[in-house]
């Protein structure tokens, strides 16, 4: 029997145009002699639908489709499809109102229902909002081949990988105990770092425990922040890994079940990006490509400031739409120093992509103007240094809104986290394409970059051959600057990157104690200071764009802290602090450093 996984990138919302995928799937299947087809988690809304499923008319147009796509399915082909459907149970026992499902469909109708029984409720996900987990692990029966089925978390539970159990019942041992020959898992489960690896580690070890073959699909795509890689795959009953399908790629992957065996035949193997490096930069190009896309621009722009995150938003954006879609914007001031334009521009003619030049001495001088009597008697300080980032911030929506570009907002994650950055400035844009994007990673995407750029998996189309490095050097050497004020660089303001990335990755990421911080080496005044700048910029993060996630930990749709908050780790905290004491007025040095 051949089974085919169609690795599928829906629109959420597009039920039609969803369906027509799993069709044109469906009948390129039956080319390759398939008899059983897999669609991922909810292929029929696209994953995750969020508040769309408190929708009546939402949830009746996709059973309405469902059945108009069951009776346009090949002959001779069942086919299981993601859909949430109904709970009729729930105005009796007062359960939630939708199943997340799969459909078998063949013959025309739908044959049989499959709900999802564990609902996550943690980092982005939601489920337990919207669904119902189902009551029971089920199977079917195709020619006599028992297949057991399971929606994406519900492989998510087993105790002997992880060391715990999260959830009370454990689907896929149930179904193991179970007459059955083949399990699948049909998935919506989003990129982070490495989760490849440690998806293939946890089939590879559930297919040892329970001797049963297991076929996994996922969805591929952007949607919103979130970013799904697709690598769908399959392991035998001995845990070998027999099939793997495209990374951050729609694909249609087929592979032999051998009913006398009871088992997975070895099928094609495609190989995954061969570094860290290499994988976040498709994840970032499908991102941004996706999201352009599914919101309906033709065009991005950006500011092109001469520095490297800048720039690396400005390759990303031309491997994702093509450079005659990328349109860089200089804006420099009277502190900025040669060097930046000269940098910019090397780089938009080594990405071939279109720029103008937008000095704003002018637009500083009217502000100054504007301000001198209010502003007399006081400082040249913060407030004058981040007009010049609103003023350009200004510029670039004001090109937005007039030829409806997409603005690219270019701040990388250990910006985000501190807050060194402007509201109404660099962080206007609809999309923060490297928001969850470490500085540190920032500088070694673009040496991969350079060490890569006549690769033709960079989606760089017909790259001059001169281009030897697609980031001029002096970009990757110069200390990093936002160039406010003369003389200014980020390590002013801030520690070292290479030290504050490691305090974030820490304390934001694995939910480190500040005293366990400095026990693994760093300053007890610099994790202070780094700690309390992440609380204080909340309010910040939560104005910003949306972000695309490549982390476990992103500030996105899975971070939700307060704004208004007095709880403040640190790494000195002593009893008498907990104690009830007489209200006292908060110092005016809470404030942000940089708003």
């Amino acid at each position: 029997m051949k089974i085919s996984i169609a690795q599928l990138n829906p629109t959420i919302g597009d039920i039609a145009g969803n369906a027509q995928q799993i069709l044109q799937a469906a009948h390129q299947a039956v080319e390759q002699g398939s008899r059983l087809l897999l669609t991922p988690e909810l292929s029929l809304s696209g994953y995750p639908p969020r508040d769309l499923l408190m929708q009546p008319a939402f949830v009746a147009e996709m059973q309405d489709t469902l059945q108009h796509l069951a009776q346009a399915f090949p002959a001779g082909l069942a086919v299981l499809v993601g859909a949430a459907v109904g709970n009729d149970q729930s105005l009796q026992q007062g359960g939630k109102p939708l199943f997340n499902s799969t459909a078998l469909v063949q013959d025309g109708q739908v044959q049989q229902w499959f709900h999802k029984r564990l609902l996550p409720t943690y980092d982005v996900f939601d489920d337990h909002r919207y669904f119902e987990p189902g009551s029971e692990s089920r199977y079917f029966t195709l020619d006599g081949v028992r297949i057991g089925v399971t929606i994406c978390e519900d492989l998510w539970n087993d105790a002997a990988f992880w060391g715990k159990r999260n959830y009370a019942v454990d689907p896929l041992a149930e179904l193991a105990a179970q007459p059955i020959d083949l399990i699948v898992n049909l998935s919506g489960s989003p990129y982070s770092v490495n989760k490849q690896a440690l998806r293939e580690a946890m089939l590879q070890q559930a297919t040892q425990t329970y001797g049963q073959p297991i076929l996994y699909a996922n969805q591929v795509g952007g949607n919103d922040d979130l970013i799904f890689d697709g690598n769908s795959v399959g392991f035998d009953r001995r845990g070998q890994l027999v099939c793997r399908a495209k990374s951050f790629e729609t694909d249609l992957m087929t592979v032999e079940f051998d009913p006398e065996q009871r088992d997975l035949q070895p099928g094609l193997v495609v190989e995954p990006p061969d570094s860290t490096e290499a994988e976040i930069w498709q994840a970032l190009v499908l991102g941004v490509r996706d999201y352009v896309r599914k919101c309906g621009f033709s065009k991005v722009v950006l500011g092109l400031s001469g520095g490297i995150d800048s720039a690396l938003v400005a390759a990303i954006a031309t491997a994702a739409i093509g450079r005659d879609r990328v349109l860089g914007v200089l804006m420099p001031s009277p502190y900025s120093s040669d060097h930046s334009v000269r940098d910019a521009l090397a780089l938009a003619e080594n990405l071939g992509i279109q720029t103008q030049t937008l000095p704003i001495g002018g637009l500083m001088q009217a502000y100054d103007q504007t301000f001198a009597d209010l502003f007399a008697d006081t400082e040249f300080g913060l407030a004058e240094e981040n007009i010049q980032s609103r003023i350009r911030g200004t510029l670039l929506m004001g090109i937005s809104n007039k030829f409806g570009h997409l603005l690219l907002s270019t701040g990388n994650k250990s910006e985000m986290a501190v807050g060194y950055c402007t509201l109404y400035g660099d962080m206007n844009g609809g999309l923060a394409a490297i928001a969850d994007v470490p500085k540190t990673r920032v500088y070694s995407i673009c040496r991969w970059l350079n060490a890569h750029c006549q690769v033709q998996s960079l989606g760089l189309i017909e790259l001059d051959p001169a281009v030897t490095e697609l980031i001029p050097a002096p970009i990757l050497i110069k200390p990093p600057s936002a160039e406010l004020k003369p003389g200014q660089v980020d390590q002013d303001s801030l520690p070292p990157y290479d030290i504050l990335d490691d305090v974030l990755c820490q304390f934001v990421t694995q939910h480190r104690a500040p005293a366990e911080i400095v026990a693994a080496g760093h300053d007890p005044a610099t994790v202070d200071r780094v700690i309390k700048l992440v609380t204080q910029s909340e309010f910040k993060r939560k104005q910003a764009p949306p972000g695309l996630k490549i982390t476990d930990r992103a500030f996105g749709t899975g971070w939700r802290m307060p704004i208004a908050c007095r709880w403040l780790p640190a790494t000195d905290r002593t009893a008498s602090s907990t104690l009830l004491s007489i209200p006292r007025p908060v110092s005016s040095s809470a404030a942000p450093a940089v708003t």
